[in-house]
């Protein structure tokens, strides 16, 4: 600001409406603000509509005219100036955006920032796609409406667990060409930009003191073409709005009412509340008289359509409720009737909706004669905003290239990043592709590891996200990775913990447990792909069993399951009890005819390996793949039972046994027959169905009265 500061460090603010140009000069002097001159002229022309520069010369021109006249006043030559934006060409997008984790995990601020960067992308894309234009748009602002943990409102997120964060967002917009024209406009009158704000920013600083800005209050500057909405909250601005709808709107209504031109309409309009009686000439010269009372019964209800979507806008801004007071500056509120009928809408006294003006000017003392009004909270709050903040347009250069960002007095590395449209995932880390799968049916997500998070540097120093960032600084961001894929063996699975015990020739053996995928036996061993259907299995095959111990058996050589012939397919469960060999031959149950001398030669060969297979056997991991890469070639049927106990048999613990593939266990006695089994089960036998009941032991027709074996295996059902 050495351009324009003198022995006093003067500022020079210019506030370029719709209808005029205010140009303000002053400094600060402890807690006040001098104002040294003030100086406005009148558009001649309509060279600004709504707020926005149509005629950049014409603008340049009225500027140079008001820089004239200040100069002349204060003595002193201005090179650079503040100006402000209108909040009239802001645009506001809401937006809802929401982060999963992959478990519950603890919130930190880069959580949140991260939230923030998503929102602003997601609100920038649907602003977008609901704008058709090719006009270049800057993000000035994004607010906080609520956040979200778990889907329930949550006032602040950081140090909560949370699975899943959200929250909803207010994203303010500007457009390039407006700015490109304010700055064009000053540039045609030889001055420089030194501070741009928005215009709502300027009148917070007058109207709502520091010390006020943690209410919710919410300020409204009621201009001639628009009405510009903010909202204060725990000490920031939260949000903007715009309705266009304004003082002009009113001036037109008495124009046609009483044929006059606008400027006399305006004249009006601005009378009614100071004078009973309001005098002037229509259109065709003749005198004519309006009473202020009669004028106001006119304007009610175009005064009722002003304030009503003013209140609507506030409510929507501020969450879909009311504020705690809202004040009122600008020409368009000085109305009488304008503030009582906005706290009607919104549903608060009238006393906390006000017109702020001298009130709030304790700390602004005018060198001139200068009347303390509504109309010089914009103008004056210009200058103050150079002393709170540092608000304009900078240029840095992010990977190689110059981007133009708004500079809020905040600015972050991630602000930039957004400005330069940078990939949102390209600052924080990336998981891998997840992997997706079923075991029994149910489905299952494996999460991708985390990748590395983005390396920044600014200014060859490194830094963070969260880094300041000045005018002409040098960012340099090399984007985050992903992770790689999720990969998961079978035997990472809970349900492959287990091992499977079975009782060989009265011998403990521990087998590893398979699993089958899309129908093929897979060990633990295997890699679960994307779309696998995993079915745990808990049995064996006789066959599986005899090559995991490297047996072989003669052609015809009986094999027994729970004391029952078997052949090569049967399933052998958990504890249940496999003979072969000498083994069954001792106990008694082989029931084939074959001749003493026959099965002496038969057995007499196998009779060593039989006793080796026998002892109590623990795989080794080699055994373990072995067995894999030959049950991997085998097709197995469904299981029919996942539990099943010893075949031994302790009365103190009962008898379990297997009933319609469901454990069941018996007490009570020291020993157990088939009929027991009715007592334990809900069968009813009083009503026969179908072809009859069947009754099945171990596979055979059951003999009632056949005695039960710890293991054993038994169907009851109605054959339909």
């Amino acid at each position: 600001m050495a351009g324009i500061m003198n022995s006093k460090n003067l500022v020079f603010g210019l506030d370029i409406g719709t209808r005029s140009i205010v140009g303000t000069v002053g400094y600060k002097e402890g807690d006040k603000f001098v104002v040294v001159a003030q100086r406005s002229k009148e558009h001649e022309t309509r060279a600004m509509i709504d707020g926005q520069i149509h005629d950049i010369g014409k603008v340049g021109e009225t500027i140079s005219e008001v820089k004239k006249s200040l100069e002349e006043a204060i003595g002193t030559t201005l090179s650079e100036v503040c100006i402000a934006a209108a909040g009239r060409v802001l645009r506001t997008v809401t937006t809802t955006v929401e982060q999963e984790f992959a478990s519950e995990k603890e919130i930190k601020e880069e959580d949140v920032y991260a939230l923030s960067a998503m929102g602003v992308e997601k609100a920038y894309e649907e602003f977008v796609k609901e704008n058709d234009t090719d006009m270049a748009f800057y993000c000035v602002g994004h607010s906080v409406v609520r956040f979200y943990m778990n889907r329930y409102p949550m006032g602040n997120l950081v140090g909560h667990k949370a699975k899943v964060i959200g929250a909803d967002y207010i994203v303010t917009f500007l457009p390039e060409d407006v700015v490109d024209g304010l700055y064009k406009a000053v540039e045609l009158a030889d001055l420089h930009v030194a501070n741009l704000t928005l215009e709502p920013i300027a009148a917070i600083q007058v109207a709502i003191p520091e010390m006020y800005r943690m209410l919710n209050i919410a300020l409204v500057d009621v201009g001639a073409g628009t009405s510009d909405i903010s909202i204060t909250k725990d000490g920031a601005i939260v949000a903007y709005g715009m309705i266009p709808v304004a003082g002009d709107s009113l001036t037109e209504v008495l124009a046609q009412h009483c044929l006059v031109d606008f400027g006399t309409a305006e004249e009006i309009k601005r009378s009614i509340g100071a004078m009973e009686e309001i005098p002037y000439k229509d259109i065709m010269g003749l005198p004519q008289v309006i009473k202020s009372q009669d004028a106001l019964e006119l304007l009610r209800p175009y005064i009722e359509k002003m304030t009503n979507p003013v209140a609507e806008c506030i409510k929507q801004l501020n969450g879909d409720k009311s504020v705690s007071a809202v004040f009122v500056v600008g020409g368009g509120g000085k109305i009488p009737t304008y503030t009582e009928l906005l706290s009607e809408q919104l549903g608060i006294v009238k006393e906390r909706v006000a017109l702020r003006g001298e009130e709030v000017m304790n700390k602004i003392e005018f060198r001139e004669e200068v009347k303390k009004d509504s109309l010089l909270v914009t103008p004056i709050g210009i200058c103050l905003t150079f002393y709170e903040q540092s608000n304009n347009f900078i240029f840095v250069t992010f990977n190689e290239k110059r981007v133009k960002v708004y500079d809020n007095g905040s600015l972050a590395v991630v602000d930039v990043a957004m400005a330069a449209q940078f990939p949102n995932d390209g600052l924080f880390p990336k998981r891998g592709k997840e992997l997706n799968y079923t075991v029994n049916g149910k489905a299952r997500i494996t999460r991708g590891l985390p990748g590395e998070a983005a390396i920044i540097k600014v200014n060859g120093q490194e830094a963070d996200i969260h880094t300041k960032v000045r005018s002409n600084d040098v960012i340099v961001v090399t984007p985050s990775t992903a992770g790689e894929k999720a990969t998961l063996q079978l035997s990472a699975l809970p349900e492959f913990s287990d091992t499977l015990q079975v009782l060989v020739n009265g011998k403990k053996v521990v087998l590893p447990k398979f699993a089958s995928v899309g129908g093929e036996l897979r060990s633990g061993f295997y890699e679960i792909l994307e779309g696998d259907q995993v079915e745990m299995l808990g049995y064996y095959t006789v066959e599986q069993i005899l090559q995991f111990m490297d047996v072989q058996l003669n052609a015809g050589e009986p094999v027994y399951v729970n004391n029952n012939r078997a052949s090569m397919t049967t399933p052998v469960y958990e504890n249940f009890q496999l003979d072969f060999g000498l083994e069954a031959q001792s106990k008694g149950l082989v029931q084939d005819a074959v001749a003493e001398e026959s099965l002496e030669e038969t057995l007499d060969e196998p009779s060593d390996a039989v006793a080796n297979a026998v002892e109590d056997y623990i795989p080794t991991v080699e055994d373990t793949k072995e067995v894999a890469s030959v049950a991997d070639a085998s097709t197995v049927k469904a299981a029919t039972a996942e539990v099943a106990t010893a075949p031994s048999f302790d009365p103190s613990e009962g008898l379990t046994v297997i009933v319609n593939r469901m454990p069941v266990t018996m007490r009570g006695k020291s020993n157990y027959v088939y009929v027991d089994v009715f007592d334990y089960i809900e069968i009813d036998l009083s009503k026969p169905r179908g072809n009859g009941i069947v009754t099945n032991l171990n596979g055979r027709k059951a003999d009632y009265m056949a005695t039960l074996q710890a293991g054993d295996v038994i169907d009851i059902y109605w054959q339909e």
